[in-house]
């Protein structure tokens, strides 16, 4: 492996300033594409999705806990398999404290195909609380194309897909999958994907995590 070459601290701090006005154009557009994201048209959720968590059967609208979005993390984790993708648990490794996208008016849910008794070992076993759901008795997975059919064999997708509800209508508004997951999973990075983005109605100033209201 090369190693960056030596220079003075007044030659590294002229290159500094160059890439620094190159970071900035590249922060101007993710800002510009966020609100192009924003500005996409959303579709409204016709089936009734029945999903298998903690509390037993729940429907689409149950994961969203009353607020107003929902970001879903489709985590790779097929029926007949023993544990969960090891890139998608590094994922949610990284993903921050929920108190801070609840207070943001959005909640957020892993679900996979595996069945619920196969997920609760595992994600006790990685010491996750986050809710987690299974779809293992219904076609969610394949609507939002976490699965997909290649060749006549069912091939898991890593993505995050974004639903947003106007009372008890649900609307999905973005998803994304695979290597468009780079860089994701912050708090913010969340909240950039969602319809409302980092400032939706009802959300709160930045707190330490347990001083927000439950």
């Amino acid at each position: 492996m090369s190693l960056p070459r030596i220079v003075s601290r007044e030659q590294w701090r002229a290159a500094r300033e160059e890439l620094l006005r190159k970071e900035e154009a590249v922060r101007r557009a993710r800002e510009a594409l966020g609100a192009e994201r924003r500005r996409l048209p959303m579709v409204e959720i016709d089936p009734e999705y029945v999903f298998e968590g903690g509390d037993g059967k729940a429907t689409l609208l149950d994961l969203f806990e009353e607020r107003a979005q929902l970001v879903v993390h489709h985590f790779m984790f097929a029926p007949e398999w023993d544990s969960g993708c090891p890139c998608c648990a590094a994922f949610l490794d990284q993903v921050g404290h929920l108190a801070h996208l609840r207070a943001r008016n959005t909640a957020f849910a892993a679900v996979s195909r595996a069945p619920f008794t196969r997920i609760l070992p595992f994600k006790a076993r990685m010491g996750w609380a986050v809710p987690w759901y299974s779809s293992a008795h219904g076609d969610f997975n394949r609507d939002f194309e976490a699965t997909v059919d290649s060749g006549g064999t069912l091939v898991e997708r890593a993505g995050l897909s974004c639903f947003l509800r106007d009372h008890d209508r649900v609307f999905h508004t973005y998803s994304v999958y695979d290597d468009g997951l780079d860089g994701l999973g912050t708090t913010a990075a969340l909240l950039d994907l969602t319809a409302l983005g980092r400032s939706p109605a009802g959300s709160e100033r930045l707190r330490l995590h347990d001083e927000y209201d439950d």
